[in-house]
């Protein structure tokens, strides 16, 4: 199996997290939506209220539904169908929708789904007594039913035999660019291959670092240690509460989420002026971009554990990166790192995914993250 597929992603419809254009459905009742794309999840859910399906002629009720949740608050509840699914010219007829008919205010927003590409593990589901389409049971219900999983869209479409569990991404930004026309700007867009990426040689240069993958739920791997400017200190094992190890890596998270240890260490690392700008930041400032200098910022580097046999990986943040220019309006800057909770790693968000062409490859055991340098 070779078959890839390209489209091309923009984050005007989310703010800052990346969404591409998906066709769900058959006949009449087939909608091309934009669905938010996230590697940090794995449930396929569209908004009942952008998509109503029509049972029959491909599309089947089940009897599973999905209540979801994500680190920002937001939630959905939703009625699982098998539906056909097209991405680009490549067809799946037996995938896995929840179309979500309650959702939280901040879930969608101006995209029409979420498109999880992370493992089977976290695509949990409950079975009820009857179909849940068009039954709509509610949240306590839903609750009550038998603990299940449904197949996630990337690993059912590796099953139909048309395309392979991986995918890569290229992305610029974590937040929108604003200016006279940020829809048309190509620093708020970008591509996502699904199938391959390897082969698409006119978006990387050079060879790819590798970083090993350590649990099939998120694309889980271990930061081993942080460095500011080229000091380096290290990051301890110890995963955050609920987490199968001390890091993932994840395109729907638009900062560097950094628990309070890595995050004391980056801020005692800075110089005093820089220490400043960036705690007042944090704290939700507004931060002119004449004052920032970012040239005399420090890159920011993480250290992932690289495959068995190979070397480790390092992958640099730019201060061009981890401060987003000219957002949310022309002439502020945002600060793309924000404070985890507790101790216990990191979400790499698109931060880091920006210096980068990134691949997630599901293919081979636990599977890998690729990194090479993006064009």
């Amino acid at each position: 199996m070779s078959n890839s597929v390209r489209i091309p992603i923009t984050n005007i419809n989310m703010s800052g997290d990346y969404t591409g254009a998906i066709t769900v459905g058959n006949g009449n009742s087939a909608k091309t939506l934009n669905l938010i794309l996230d590697t940090g999840s794995s449930a396929l859910a569209v908004d009942g209220k952008k998509y109503s399906p029509t049972l029959g002629n491909g599309t089947t009720a089940t009897r599973l539904a999905q209540f979801d949740s994500y680190g920002d608050g937001s939630e959905w509840l939703g009625a699982v169908l098998k539906d056909t699914v097209k991405i680009g010219d490549v067809t799946g007829t037996d995938v896995a929708v929840a179309v979500a008919y309650c959702a939280s205010p901040n879930m969608f927003r101006e995209a029409d789904g979420i498109l999880g590409l992370a493992y089977q593990p976290l695509d949990d589901a409950y079975l009820l007594p009857e179909n849940t389409w068009p039954e709509k049971y509610s949240q306590a219900q839903v609750e009550r039913g038998g603990r299940s999983s449904v197949i996630p869209c990337l690993m059912q479409l590796a099953n139909e035999g048309v395309l392979q569990e991986k995918m890569a991404f290229l992305t610029r930004r974590s937040f929108v660019k604003t200016g006279a026309d940020p829809s048309k700007d190509p620093m708020n867009q970008g591509f996502l291959i699904l199938g391959g990426g390897e082969e698409a040689t006119d978006l990387y240069t050079g060879t790819f670092q590798i970083a090993a993958v350590l649990a099939d739920a998120w694309y889980s791997t271990n930061l081993l240690s942080v460095s500011v400017g080229g000091k380096q200190f290290p990051v301890p094992a110890r995963p955050q509460q609920g987490m199968p190890s001390n890091s993932i890596v994840d395109s729907g998270t638009n900062t560097l989420v950094l628990g309070p240890a890595i995050l004391n260490r980056i801020v005692a690392s800075l110089q005093p002026e820089h220490r400043d700008v960036l705690t007042a930041a944090l704290r939700g400032q507004a931060t002119p971009t004449n004052a920032l200098d970012l040239a005399n910022w420090p890159t920011l580097s993480f250290t992932l554990q690289g495959v068995s046999g190979g070397q480790d990986v390092t992958l640099d943040v730019p201060p061009q990166n981890y401060w987003q220019v000219d957002a949310p309006r022309v002439g502020e800057a945002i600060l793309a790192i924000s404070p985890a909770q507790q101790d216990g790693g990191a979400i790499l968000g698109l931060p880091l995914m920006n210096g980068y062409f990134t691949i997630f490859d599901a293919t081979a055991g636990l599977g890998v993250i690729k990194f090479a340098t993006r064009k």
